[in-house]
Parts: structure tokens; C-alpha cells; sequence
């Protein structure tokens, strides 16, 4: 056990060396592992209580079990071949206009990240539109626009759903939010970052998006479905999930019950599929995040318990009083860059804790916990270590070829990024004050 005087130092020591190692992984060390020891070690030295290890549990559980379920599904998907169906038929509706193609893409981008979560839009999404276009012929210089749009708007469009992003559960969860309730206020949000993110990314590669190509060189969209019964079946699934969304609010049940239940489903249906192994499937689920949001969070509390946190929920009360426009923007603004700067999971975490922890109160306090969702589900694409998605994506690109240094990503990043961020919060301000007056 440490003096007292020494737990708010070993608090942040501890956070900054597990970040660090969740974010370097050094010789492929697990963020479940980083995560943990950095837990123990807080629990060890008294930063920690294990009356802590239930309350972040409570957190996490529910965000965590719904992240897995909708990866698992999205993985089934991806095995079938619906998403590569999916955007076959959008570089084909597009007729051979690169514009029209790089608009679809995105609207692509956006549907998959509203429904199957960032990490599955960024992911799955990015290799398989990057693949298209190098059929069609592009070199790997004129599919950069397609490349950095898949990523960027699998972030700035994971607003609108409790499922849509990690970030979003987990604040929803913190705040007592319910599926339907979070989705009214952040849905129509979402549309105004969508049309930033296509006008931004429309301005920044217009110059790029000139070249047409050769629709018959592109393979017909039934192709490549691999397991047309299970095809078929992903519609009736898709539809339970949507529909056990929708009634986990007024039924009083946590989302990750009807997403883990038809994820079970799905694997069921795909049992005998000769296009996948199911076994594979739940293998390579993010089981990982289970235990590194425990751990990590259990990281964050140590800060809470250090009394750190109490100097942003001061700092909350001293500005309250400049009204819900200026305290959204200064929410969602300092989110975005304590994000790019140490991860958007903790981020939100130190967000929440922060707000609960102040005096601000009524639209002022839903003004800041919405804005601490939109801050840490964009502020990621400032910097490469925003967020575990983006590190692993850009490692699958790299694997494809495809190099995008930490300097062009951030420049690119903040040029992009800024301005979705601004108009996005604006757009929530004037929503809370128009359905919430």
C-alpha cells in the first residue's frame, strides 16, 4: 500500500505505462494482458479497491458482450460474401462514374458502421472496396480516396445506434440511455455528420475522383455469395436483430441480449456451411475487449479514486453557466483530442465519470454526455492511436500494400476532421434544444 500522497502518481503512472503498451504491444503482446497487468498492478499498490472490480464490471459487461455479438455476426457476413455483394452492387449502381462510386462507398461505409459496429465498417469494409478498385485498375495512388473515406466515415458515422461503436454502449450504459431513446437524439445527429463527411471528403479528393472505369471488368455481384441459403437466412437474421434493438427498451433488457441471441442464431444457421467454419468464427471474435475493457477501466478508476477526475468535473461547473451550445462544443472538443491523444476507451470512461461527477444538471448534462460520445467516437481520426480500430487497420492495409505514414494520417486526419466535428456538434446542440427545449 502506498502513502497517500503517493496514489495520485501511481494512478497516472500506472495509466500512462498500460496505455502505452495497449497501444505499442510490444512482440504482439495482448491488450487483454497490457490491460490486466496494469489492473493488478493498480489493485496491488492500493490505487485500486476490489469493491472497484464489480462497478466496472457493471460498465463494461453489457458494452463489451453486444461489441462481440455484432463482430461476430458481421464476421459471418463477411465469410458469405454479403458484404463484397453489397459493394459490387455499388461500384456497378455507380455505372463507371468514379464520383458517383467514391458517394455510394461512403453511404456503403456509413450502413455497415451504423449497424455492424466501426471496427466491422473500417475493417471489412476498407480490403474489400480496395480490392474492387484494383481490379477496375486503379493504382494503389488513385484508390487512396476510397481507402481513407471507408475509415474515415466507419468513425464519424458510428453515431446514430447504441451498437454502432463501443463508446456509444458504454456511455449509454454509464448514463442509464436505452436503445430507442438514444437512438432518437443521435440518429438525426448522424445524418448531419454523414453529409460533413461527404462534403469534406468530396472537397479534400475531387480532383482525384475524374477517372471513370469499365463496368464489364467487374464481376457480377451473385458471385460473390458464397452460401446463397445462409444468404437468404442473413435477411431474416438481420431483421430479429434490428427488431430485438428496437424492443430492448420498453422490455427492459440489456442490448447485448437479443444481439447475443441472434449471434448464437446465425452461428446455428451456419453450422453445416460449407463457405465457413464456425469454429474459426468464434475463434477470431474480439474476445480480447472483454478483458481489456475491465482492465483498462479498472485503470481509469484508479484516476477517479486519486480524486484526478474532479479537476475536469470543476472544470465542467465553471463553464455551465456559457450555455448548452458553448458547453457541447467544449464537451465534445475536449473528448475529441483526449481521444487522439490516449484512445477514445478511456476517454469516455474519464468523460463520463467526469460529468456525473459535476453539478451540471438537465440539457446542460445530456449536452456533455452526448458530446463525450461524438468527441470519442470522431476525435480517433486526429491521430493513428485514436483508437484500436484504426491502429489494426491501418496494419491491415499495410498488409495489402498499402502504407499510410503516421504523418500523412494526421494531416489528412486534421484537415477532415475538424470541421465534421464542428458542424456535428453544432447539430446536436440545436437537436437537444429543439426536442428538449
Amino acid at each position: 500500500m502506498l502513502a497517500p500522497g503517493l496514489v495520485g502518481i501511481a494512478a497516472v503512472a500506472i495509466f500512462i505505462a498500460t496505455l502505452a503498451l495497449v497501444i505499442i504491444q510490444p512482440r504482439n503482446l495482448s491488450i487483454g494482458w497490457s490491460a490486466s497487468c496494469g489492473a493488478v498492478l493498480a489493485l496491488i499498490l492500493g490505487v485500486d479497491h476490489l469493491s472497484n472490480v464489480a462497478a466496472v464490471w457493471n460498465i463494461v459487461w453489457n458494452a463489451t458482450f453486444t461489441f462481440v455479438a455484432v463482430i461476430i455476426i458481421s464476421l459471418v457476413l463477411d465469410q458469405i460474401g454479403f458484404f463484397e455483394w453489397a459493394a459490387l452492387h455499388m461500384l456497378k449502381a455507380a455505372r463507371g462514374n468514379t464520383l458517383r462510386a467514391f458517394v455510394y462507398v461512403i453511404f456503403l461505409g456509413a450502413l455497415v458502421a451504423a449497424l455492424f459496429a466501426n471496427d466491422g465498417a473500417a475493417l471489412i469494409i476498407t480490403p474489400i472496396v480496395y480490392q474492387q478498385m484494383r481490379v477496375l485498375g486503379f493504382s494503389p495512388k488513385q484508390a487512396m480516396p476510397f481507402v481513407m473515406a471507408a475509415g474515415f466515415v466507419a468513425d464519424t458515422t458510428s453515431l446514430p445506434l447504441l451498437v454502432s461503436n463501443l463508446v456509444n454502449i458504454v456511455s449509454a450504459n454509464y448514463f442509464h440511455i436505452g436503445f430507442a431513446t438514444y437512438a432518437e437524439t443521435m440518429f438525426p445527429v448522424n445524418i448531419v455528420s454523414f453529409l460533413a463527411s461527404l462534403g469534406i471528403l468530396y472537397l479534400f479528393y475531387k480532383k482525384q475522383l475524374n477517372k471513370n472505369y469499365d463496368l464489364s471488368i467487374l464481376p457480377q455481384p451473385g458471385k460473390a455469395i458464397k452460401d446463397l441459403k445462409l444468404f437468404k437466412a442473413s435477411w431474416v437474421v438481420l431483421v430479429l436483430l434490428l427488431a430485438g434493438y428496437l424492443l430492448s427498451e420498453p422490455l427492459g433488457v440489456p442490448v447485448s441480449l437479443p444481439a447475443s441471441i441472434v449471434a448464437l442464431l446465425f452461428l446455428f444457421l451456419a453450422r453445416r456451411s460449407q463457405a465457413m467454419s464456425v469454429t474459426k468464427v468464434i475463434r477470431i471474435a474480439p474476445w480480447k475487449i472483454v478483458v481489456f475493457s475491465l482492465g483498462m477501466y479498472l485503470v481509469v478508476y484508479g484516476l477517479r479514486n486519486a480524486g484526478l477526475t474532479n479537476h475536469l468535473s470543476s472544470a465542467l461547473n465553471s463553464a455551465q453557466s456559457a450555455g448548452v451550445v458553448p458547453l457541447t462544443l467544449i464537451g465534445g472538443f475536449s473528448a475529441a483530442i483526449m481521444s487522439a491523444i490516449m484512445n477514445n476507451l478511456p476517454t469516455v470512461l474519464i468523460g463520463c465519470i467526469s460529468i456525473a461527477g459535476s453539478s451540471v444538471h438537465g440539457i446542460s448534462q445530456l449536452g456533455l454526455v452526448y458530446a463525450n460520445v461524438v468527441g470519442s467516437d470522431l476525435g480517433p481520426k486526429f491521430t493513428p492511436i485514436g483508437s484500436l480500430a484504426t491502429l489494426l487497420w491501418l496494419h491491415v492495409l499495410e498488409s495489402k500494400g498499402v502504407k499510410i505514414g503516421w504523418g500523412q494520417y494526421f494531416k489528412t486526419g486534421i484537415v477532415l476532421t475538424v470541421p465534421v466535428l464542428l458542424v456535428t456538434l453544432l447539430a446536436l446542440s440545436g437537436w437537444l434544444l429543439l426536442i428538449r427545449p
